[in-house]
């Protein structure tokens, strides 16, 4: 009989002060394994931090989530791409996060702009991630129609029409409410 509980694991060593110190970090799958992290910026570019560490780990379960959702509503994602941006400001109890970013961008055919919408900001309401993190969480998602894949007719280039895309954000900050 298999577990209802998942438990995922990774493991931490740091040694050293916070200035010079290092650490390596192995998750239990072993796609990182012994992975250098500083506690801030590595001046080399030879490792990450734990705030980024974060970020990627919210990006995935986002991706993931929005999938799901797309998925319950009838849509097949050919692509979401997340980006999640950690902003992080001294406050007299020491270094906090602030606030999150999620910039998605999805395609998913037959979709329409209210659908994808409406599952984003579910995923944003059950994304396990955003919901373990109390901070100010926003976002802006993109519904990119895929063009017809046969391919396209000569138009004259005195016709074509440039248009920028729309982004939409959605949710409001608590600083908001």
């Amino acid at each position: 009989m298999t577990s209802p509980y998942m438990k995922p694991n990774a493991l931490a060593t740091w040694l050293g002060g916070i200035r010079r110190g290092k650490g390596v970090v192995t998750t239990g799958s072993g796609t990182l394994s012994q992975s250098q992290y500083f506690g801030t910026d590595d001046e080399e570019g030879k490792g990450t931090n734990p705030y980024e560490l974060m970020a990627a780990a919210h990006a995935a379960c986002f991706s993931m989530t929005l999938a799901n959702e797309l998925a319950g509503a009838g849509f097949t994602p050919h692509r979401i791409e997340t980006t999640v941006t950690v902003t992080m400001e001294p406050l007299s109890a020491g270094w906090t996060i602030t606030g999150i970013q999620l910039d998605v961008v999805a395609e998913a055919p037959r979709a329409k702009q209210g659908d994808f919408i409406r599952a984003a900001v579910r995923a944003k309401t059950h994304c396990t991630i955003s919901r373990l993190l109390k901070t100010n969480l926003s976002m802006s998602a993109k519904l990119q129609i895929a063009e017809n894949r046969r391919p396209p007719k000569r138009v004259p280039m005195d016709s074509l029409k440039v248009s920028k895309p729309k982004k939409q954000s959605i949710g409001r900050s608590s600083a908001e409410v």
